[in-house]
């Protein structure tokens, strides 16, 4: 299995730049320098091995190659069908469906995404382990953003921080809505007596979601939701704040009457691709589940 490597081929804007700090324009960290340097990794010039002090040259083909990736112990590959909607060397976009871990747990040790990562890796002969940039609850549907390498996480989470990965969700919502649109703006917390359930609460971490009503029925609206930031359970934390949760999510009050699971999908993802320099943006349906809720508010209105 061949590894990450990346290339350039210097020109005279960069001649004479220590390669140190040619790979820290590129966003290469010092914490993937000190891998390369003592975990089988290597730097060359025109093929040749050379340390990072080496004087870059026009016309030198710089290349760097990564120490190898080994998967964790506790993510072991598993043969699970992937919906992959793009690959190319640097990332994956796949559509997780709901019922499925984005990373192996206590009480769901297998069947999880990165599982079947790690078994596609494996069967295609693919020098990676799970690196996944956007992650979804287990009930959540959608599109997930995957690096294939610990240095190309490392740029989308930058990415991210500074609000470039860009994530639009879908949800079926109880109750009516007085405003079509708006933001909720509220710091979000982990509750003090749950490892899992958030709240809104004066000293947690500031959160902001933005909603659209897409269609009001009788009891319930299709919503569009935006996030401004990225918080554990935020979209369900904010709905339910509003006193809209999420339909299916009975751990934030919603009814389980006409779905089993939180009835959220992340529609479309899109993002600047860091190597091949342009703006990519992906969409997945919804799944048939929240179709057919809809074809059925539909038929009633």
């Amino acid at each position: 299995m061949s590894r990450f490597r990346l290339r350039w081929d210097i020109d005279s804007r960069d001649e004479g730049s220590l390669i140190k700090e040619f790979l820290k324009e590129h966003e290469i960290s010092k914490a993937a320098l000190t891998d390369i340097k003592f975990k089988g990794g290597y730097i060359s010039v025109n093929e040749l091995e050379v340390n990072v002090r080496y004087p870059l040259k026009m016309g030198d083909k710089l290349e760097v190659i990564f120490p190898e990736e080994v998967p964790s112990e506790g993510v072991k590959g598993e043969n699970i069908p992937l919906t992959i909607l793009y690959e190319d060397e640097y990332l994956l976009i796949v559509v997780k469906p709901a019922g499925m871990s984005t990373i192996p747990s206590r009480e769901h040790p297998t069947g999880s995404l990165a599982n079947g990562l790690v078994g596609y890796y494996i069967k295609n002969q693919i020098q990676a382990t799970s690196h996944i940039v956007t992650r979804l609850d287990r009930d959540t549907s959608g599109i997930v953003l995957i690096a294939k390498h610990r240095h190309v996480h490392h740029l989308f989470s930058k990415q991210q921080k500074s609000g470039r990965v860009n994530r639009t969700y879908e949800a079926l919502v109880e109750g009516t809505f007085s405003e079509i649109e708006g933001r909720v703006v509220q710091p979000i917390g982990r509750k003090a007596d749950s490892i899992i359930e958030r709240e809104v609460r004066p000293d947690g971490q500031y959160a902001s979601t933005r909603y659209k009503v897409l269609s009001q029925f009788p009891n319930h609206a299709h919503v569009e939701l935006k996030l401004d930031t990225g918080r554990t359970h935020q979209i369900r934390v904010h709905m339910s704040y509003l006193g809209h949760p999420l339909l299916g999510d009975d751990l934030y009050g919603g009814s389980v009457e006409l779905i089993n699971r939180q009835a959220l999908h992340c529609r479309e993802i899109s993002f600047y691709h860091p190597f091949l320099k342009k703006s990519f943006s992906f969409t997945a349906a919804l799944p048939m589940d929240m179709q057919q809720l809809l074809l059925e508010d539909r038929e009633d209105a």
